[in-house]
């Protein structure tokens, strides 16, 4: 299978770039370029993409406000946002995240890393397992200043088992880590992972980060990383 990929920056030299090194792979092809966000938002609506490979600042809608239309659209629930963005600063990594994004990267990643980020990505996957991002995730989704109230009434559809993935999740370990962790096969984790996303409607890991977060199923800890609540 190979993935499709639409990249939106503003600045035609670094789209070029970036279809360079997606092109490379053989799983991976871009199949259109925006320049803005009101263009990535027509052209994913056209093209469907498996990804888009989103900049923050742009002129017109920005990428924030471009990844909150798409990931807003039910019609466009199958494509994935992923963040690549030179401003890695907490307060763009929680608006991301709030918007929808499934991920958020900085320009300055090699290739490997750009595509195993697409690829993570496209899998249902999310990019929040460094320590950096996740200590931010944990400081400002758990603030007072977010922008949905709590839901705690969506954790009793969860089995304790389930409760116990999301948090786990919220940490930011990968399927692999917590099956290691728990002594699971990564099979039986991502199945659990699935089932807490449907009954909480989250449409990916980033967005169950949320959700875990807003419920006080997970908080910051005073360390700066995740502890359960």
């Amino acid at each position: 299978m190979t993935l499709r990929v639409l990249l939106v920056d503003d600045q035609a030299l670094l789209r070029g770039a970036f279809r360079t090194l997606l092109d490379s792979s053989d799983d991976i092809t871009v199949v259109g370029e925006a320049g803005d966000g009101a263009q990535a938002v027509a052209l994913t609506r056209e093209l469907r993409p498996d990804v888009i490979v989103m900049d923050i600042q742009m002129p017109g809608m920005d990428g924030i406000a471009a990844t909150a239309e798409i990931c807003a659209d039910p019609d466009l629930r199958a494509c994935r946002v992923l963040i690549l963005t030179t401003y890695e600063t907490d307060e763009y990594i929680a608006q991301a995240l709030r918007a929808g994004a499934s991920g958020f990267i900085g320009k300055g990643i090699n290739t490997q890393d750009l595509l195993k980020a697409v690829r993570t990505i496209a899998d249902g996957d999310t990019l929040l397992s460094p320590t950096a991002t996740r200590s931010l995730v944990a400081r400002f989704l758990a603030t007072p200043a977010q922008t949905q109230p709590p839901r705690s009434e969506q954790l009793a559809a969860l089995t304790p088992r389930e409760r116990e993935m999301v948090t786990l999740v919220a940490t930011g370990m990968s399927n692999l880590e917590i099956a290691d962790r728990m002594y699971l096969s990564p099979f039986t984790v991502r199945a659990h992972v699935q089932r807490a996303m449907n009954k909480l409607q989250a449409r990916d890991r980033a967005q169950l980060v949320v959700v875990a977060y807003q419920t006080g199923l997970a908080r910051a800890a005073p360390n700066g990383g995740t502890e359960q609540a």
